[in-house]
């Protein structure tokens, strides 16, 4: 798995980067079909100048074989901001793997809701 961690107007710091691909390994134990992660760590000023608290906000793109999966999520501190989208991706790769195993286990074909007429039961055409 290839994993991208960069910052938007913000110094990644080697803490930063620990702590994400920690979090980015329980990921990775649920769905071992990643192909990579981009991870962009950003500082939102814009309510900062007036007296409000600056956001931090974490933002997730993975990719998997026929698909991307987006996240984000924006809080006051960088490390809950981290672990929520964390938290928010491996909810997305759980679902996305549930999906998958269930269209595996569908087939193609008639699905049990329908049954096979047998000769006698069959209405003739008239």
């Amino acid at each position: 798995m290839n994993v991208s961690i960069s910052g938007h107007h913000i110094s990644v710091t080697e803490a930063m980067d620990t702590a994400v691909r920690e979090k980015l390994e329980k990921v990775e134990r649920h769905f071992d079909q990643i192909q990579s992660i981009q991870v962009i760590l950003s500082l939102d000023n814009s309510g900062a100048s007036d007296g409000g608290k600056k956001s931090h906000k974490a933002e997730a793109i993975m990719r998997v074989s026929g698909q991307e999966m987006f996240v984000q999520a924006s809080e006051d501190d960088m490390y809950k901001a981290i672990n929520d989208m964390a938290d928010k991706l491996d909810r997305q790769v759980r679902k996305y793997k549930t999906r998958q195993e269930r269209k595996k286990t569908q087939g193609a074909g008639r699905d049990g809701r329908y049954q096979d007429l047998t000769p006698a039961e069959a209405v003739p055409a008239a």
